[in-house]
C-alpha cells in the first residue's frame, strides 16, 4: 500500500502538471482572428527568408509572403548556393509581384556551424529597415502576419516569436508530427511564457535591428549552435523578454515518414540538451509514459483494475489536448489520439537520444553535436 500511495501520488502530480500546462497555454493563446493594418503610419519591415530546396507547399508559401496586408515591407530571400532548386521559384515569384520590393541573395557566410544562420547573415546586413523578421521559408504567412508579430511587442520585449502549428497533414505520420508540434511543444512553450520563462523559436523572429546590432548583431547568434537558443540567452542577458504571438502561424506538413520525424525530433532534442540541459532533463515527464507507468504500478499494488487505470490516465492526458486543439482551431481528426499515443511511445527514445552524441541530420547536413555547442562539426550528408 505504501508503494501504491507513492507511485499513485507521483502519477497524479504529473497528470496535474499536464493539465496545468494546458490551462496556462490557453491563457496565452487566442483563436486566430484577423488584425487590421495599423491606422497611423506603419513601421517599415524587412522580412529575411532563408531558403533551401523546394517543398510541396513552396509555391503557396511564396505567394503568401508577397500578399501581406502590411503597407511597407521588403522581402529578402537568402540561398546559400546559386544552383539551389529554390532559386527558380523565388525568381518567378519576384517577377510575378513587381509591386513588392524583393531581392534574392546568394552566398554562404560561414560564421558558425549553423547552416541556417550562415544563410541569414547576408539578408540581415542587407535589410533596409529597423524592424527585421527572420522567417523560415515553410511558414504559411497569413495576410496579417506582420500585425500579429508587432502586436506582441511590449516595452520590455527583446524578441517576438511564433511556434509552428502543424497543418494539412497527409497520412498518419504527418498527424504524429502535428501531435508533436501543436498540443505538446507549442503548448509547453506557451505555458513557459505564462510562467515568465519565454524562449525563442526560430520559425518566425521579430527583431529590432538597432537593438540587436548594438549587441553584436546577427553574428552574436552564433554563440550557440541553435540561433533560437542564442537569441533566448541574449535577450535574457539584456533583462528583456521573449514574447510569443497570441495566434501562432501554420506550417503545412504534407506527407511525413517515420524516419523524417525521428531525425527532426532527435536533432531538436540534442540541441535542447546542449543549450538548456536543466530544462531538457525533466522533458521525459511531459508525455503520458511516466504517469501511466506510475499509475499502473500503483494499481497493481492496490489490486485495482489495470485496464481501467490505463483508460483513465489516457483520457486525462489526451482529452484536454484535444480540447486545446479544438478551442484554438488547430488540426484535429478521428485518429489524432492514436497519433498522440504514437508520439508518446517515441518520446522516451528521443529523450534518451538527446543525451547521446553522434551525428544528426540537419536539412541535408550530418551534424555531430558534442556536449558543448563549440564542439559541433559539419560533415557531408548522404541526404
Amino acid at each position: 500500500m505504501e508503494l501504491a500511495l507513492i507511485t499513485g501520488s507521483l502519477s497524479i502530480a504529473l497528470i496535474a502538471s499536464n493539465l496545468a500546462s494546458i490551462l496556462l497555454a490557453c491563457s496565452r493563446l487566442k483563436r486566430r482572428a484577423a488584425i487590421a493594418p495599423p491606422a497611423g503610419k506603419p513601421l517599415p519591415v524587412s522580412i529575411v527568408i532563408p531558403a533551401r530546396g523546394v517543398e510541396p507547399f513552396t509555391h503557396e508559401t511564396l505567394e503568401r509572403a508577397f500578399s501581406l496586408a502590411w503597407p511597407r515591407y521588403e522581402l529578402i530571400f537568402c540561398v546559400a548556393h546559386a544552383d539551389d532548386p529554390a532559386v527558380k521559384p523565388i525568381r518567378a515569384a519576384i517577377a510575378r509581384f513587381p509591386a513588392v520590393p524583393a531581392r534574392l541573395l546568394t552566398g554562404d557566410d560561414r560564421i558558425s556551424a549553423n547552416p541556417k544562420l550562415n544563410n541569414c547573415v547576408k539578408g540581415w546586413e542587407a535589410a533596409r529597415h529597423d524592424w527585421v523578421i527572420l522567417a523560415d521559408s515553410n511558414v504559411l504567412m497569413p495576410k496579417d502576419y506582420v500585425q500579429h508579430l508587432m502586436a506582441a511587442w511590449r516595452r520590455d520585449t527583446g524578441l517576438v516569436c511564433s511556434t509552428p502549428i502543424g497543418s494539412r497533414p497527409d497520412g498518419f505520420w504527418a498527424e504524429v508530427e502535428c501531435a508533436f508540434l501543436n498540443t505538446l511543444q507549442a503548448r509547453w512553450q506557451y505555458a513557459g511564457e505564462a510562467l515568465g520563462l519565454g524562449f525563442a523559436q526560430g520559425k518566425s523572429m521579430l527583431w529590432n535591428k538597432q537593438m540587436l546590432d548594438a549587441n553584436g548583431g546577427i553574428r552574436a547568434l552564433a554563440a550557440e549552435i541553435a540561433e533560437d537558443a542564442a537569441s533566448t540567452k541574449l535577450v535574457n542577458r539584456l533583462g528583456l523578454r521573449v514574447n510569443l504571438v497570441a495566434s501562432p502561424f501554420e506550417q503545412p506538413l504534407g506527407q511525413r515518414m517515420p524516419g523524417e520525424i525521428w531525425s527532426r525530433q532527435a536533432r531538436w532534442a540534442r540541441l535542447r540538451r546542449v543549450t538548456f540541459p536543466l530544462f531538457f532533463a525533466p522533458e521525459i515527464l511531459t508525455g503520458v509514459a511516466a504517469p501511466l507507468v506510475l499509475a499502473l504500478i500503483a494499481a497493481a499494488s492496490a489490486g485495482v483494475s489495470l485496464p481501467m487505470t490505463a483508460l483513465c490516465v489516457l483520457a486525462l492526458a489526451y482529452l484536454p489536448e484535444c480540447m486545446l486543439a479544438s478551442a484554438k482551431g488547430w488540426y484535429l481528426s478521428p485518429r489524432i489520439v492514436t497519433a498522440m499515443i504514437a508520439r508518446d511511445l517515441i518520446l522516451p527514445a528521443i529523450w534518451m537520444r538527446g543525451w547521446l552524441g553522434g551525428a544528426v541530420d540537419w536539412r541535408g547536413n550530418a551534424m555531430t553535436i558534442g556536449t558543448q555547442a563549440a564542439e559541433l562539426e559539419e560533415t557531408p550528408s548522404r541526404a
